[in-house]
């Protein structure tokens, strides 16, 4: 196979997208057939690619002594990767071009789709540290445009959005400029220690906390539930719901394996695994009292992030394993139940919990996928999410404790906000006016069974993913161990457990409060939850909102300080020159003798100066 072949995973969808701009403005069936041909694209050429070894490298540009070379590689991690993205780039992008039916924004949306799928491309498989960025930041622009496509309302979210991911990338750019400074290259190669040395500790941690960052991590994730508002619904179930995660939690993947020397009981891993916690649960608990389908979902997305990070912080083979097994069920599910949400919103015109009820009878199909969807997120035996989650808990708890509780409680409080959705949504009593409500179309509807099926397939059959996808891309790193099958009956029997605990959770607060809507107030108003909900609602948690109120209190100190110099400048100025005046007023009094006195005492005083100077 040709070297070159490795570029058209990236190329392919970006020439599709760059091809759309040209399309006629009216020519809605054609744009939605570049949309799907350029992903279709994108999947076959990954499709082919998997299983190979490839490089490909040419001259770039030259920075002094740094040659920069346009170099991709392609290997079993990468090409896992990619081929995860185009499937379910492809898939959303058939549900999109039903749902985006009307809007006038689709055209540059599915371009926006096809440039941002190049993009990621690009990302996962490039081998050089300036090429990563410059598709990272290719990935910024398309997220911020993404995100106005949702109209004006979108443009405080976009900007917001736009900040935090910058300033991750911010912290990109700080760690690849120290790791090229201290190595002498930009090849994405070879192992930095990070004990001892200084740079290569600064490195590591700046890189990390951009890679957290790309992933939508604490504390770089507060923009995702503003986005679930007032961003087009696709958006979310590609970027935050799927892609985002996938070049996220890759890139940090690339970062502890292949880049440093990340060791267990290490103080870079205490830190990973301390944001994964701070991450999963902190976003859970948010997650859990939203009233809006498709914000609670996005506290979701962050949450399950948390897990993850986790998993890889620990820096064993058993978390390494889990957190990446994690990392593709979550892009499967998280996809498909933001379609669901798309789905629910598109028939009743609302995602407002209190709004819906009974769609279950109406919306078979939607119903169904949301239940397999949800179960997997929740941890359920048999699908995916159970027996990444398991993995994850196994490296906690061989770790610490405290970091096995906390992704425990996660796991609760995870059952229990998607117990109170679907009651909401889907049970109960169906809302007036909601007769004329009817299920998705089947190009809709299609995606979504596909990927709920995924949740089952790579539960069931849990070596598929791990001895076929995963466990080869890590190949030595390893040590020949293999967890497929893996099960712990203990823990599994603490998980199941746990699941049972937050079902009878639901079933006692929704017959308190006689709706599944209300099912979790009596957590929500718990002495010190409510406080601390009444704190996060009002975003005193938010580090933007928080910079944003530094910055705003900063600049009105500015103003003051700039008006009272200018008072203290206007009123002497003022005040000196009313002085001269009123001093040469009084001098000019008209008198001819006053003027002759002047004159004379003006000449005395220039002989006595002559005199002296003589």
């Amino acid at each position: 196979m040709s070297q070159e072949m490795i570029v058209w995973p990236a190329a392919a969808p970006v020439l599709f997208g760059l091809i759309m701009f040209l399309a006629p403005k009216k020519g809605r069936l054609l744009k939605g057939l570049l949309l799907l041909a350029g992903t279709a694209a994108a999947l076959v050429f990954s499709a082919l690619l998997f299983g190979k070894e490839l490089t490909f490298s040419v001259p770039w540009m030259q920075w002094g002594t740094l040659a920069v070379d346009f170099s991709l590689r392609l290997y079993s991690f990468s090409a896992f990767i990619i081929l995860a993205a185009c499937a379910l780039a492809f898939l959303i992008s058939v549900y999109t071009v039903v749902f985006m039916k009307g809007q006038g924004a689709s055209k540059p949306f599915f371009a926006y789709i096809l440039l941002t799928l190049g993009f990621v491309n690009g990302a996962v498989l490039a081998d050089n540290l300036i090429l990563m960025l410059f598709f990272w930041e290719g990935l910024l622009a398309m997220l911020f445009a993404m995100i106005m496509a949702g109209g004006l309302k979108a443009t405080a979210t976009a900007m917001k959005a736009l900040i935090l991911n910058g300033v991750a990338d911010l912290f990109l750019m700080l760690g690849a400029g120290l790791l090229i400074y201290s190595t002498g290259t930009a090849a994405m190669g070879g192992h930095v220690a990070t004990d001892g040395n200084t740079a290569g500790t600064l490195s590591f941690i700046f890189m990390m906390t951009g890679a957290i960052g790309k992933a939508g991590a604490m504390p770089f994730h507060t923009w995702i539930p503003d986005a679930a508002s007032d961003a087009p619904l696709p958006f979310m179930a590609l970027l935050p719901g799927a892609l985002e995660k996938l070049t996220g939690i890759y890139l940090l993947a690339r970062i502890s394996m292949d880049l440093f020397r990340f060791e267990a009981g290490s103080a870079m891993s205490l830190v990973m695994m301390i944001i994964g916690a701070a991450t999963l649960i902190f976003a859970v608990l948010m997650a859990l009292i939203q009233k809006n389908y498709k914000r609670l979902l996005s506290y979701h997305a962050v949450s399950q992030v948390g897990y993850m990070i986790l998993g890889i912080g620990t820096a064993l083979p058993i978390g390494i394993v889990g957190g990446l097994y994690h990392m593709i069920n979550n892009a499967m599910y998280k996809s498909a139940l933001f379609l669901t949400a798309g789905s629910v919103e598109r028939a009743t015109g609302t995602s407002d919990l209190a709004e819906l009820g009974g769609l279950g009878r109406k919306m078979p199909v939607t119903f169904a996928c949301y239940i397999v969807t949800a179960a997997a997120i929740s941890g359920v035996p048999p699908f995916n999410g159970f027996f990444s989650k398991e993995l994850i808990f196994g490296a906690a708890l061989e770790t610490n404790m405290v970091f096995y509780i906390i992704a425990v409680l996660g796991a609760f409080f995870t059952m229990a906000s998607f117990l109170k959705l679907g009651h909401a949504a889907y049970l109960g009593k169906p809302r007036a006016g909601r007769d004329d409500v009817k299920e998705a179309p089947w190009p809709m509807l299609v995606p979504m069974i596909i990927i709920a099926a995924g949740c089952l397939l790579f539960g069931v059959w849990n070596a598929l993913p791990l001895r076929g996808l995963i466990e080869p891309s890590l190949g030595a790193s390893l040590h020949g161990e293999s967890f497929a099958g893996h099960v712990d009956r203990v823990l599994s029997a603490v998980s199941v457990g746990v699941l049972l605990l937050a079902l009878l959770n639901h079933i006692y607060g929704s017959r308190r409060t006689k709706s599944g809507l209300g099912a979790v107030d009596h957590i929500h108003y718990a002495p010190g939850m409510k406080q601390m909900y009444h704190a996060a609602e009002r975003r005193w948690f938010d580090p933007y909102e928080i910079g944003m109120k530094i910055i705003r209190a900063f600049a009105w100190l500015l103003y003051f300080v700039d008006r009272g110099v200018n008072w203290i400048y206007d009123g002497l100025s003022l005040g000196a020159a009313n002085a001269a005046s009123l001093a040469i007023r009084r001098a000019h009094t008209g008198s001819h003798r006053l003027y002759i006195s002047w004159i004379i005492g003006g000449i005395a005083l220039i002989a006595v100066l002559i005199a002296v100077l003589a």
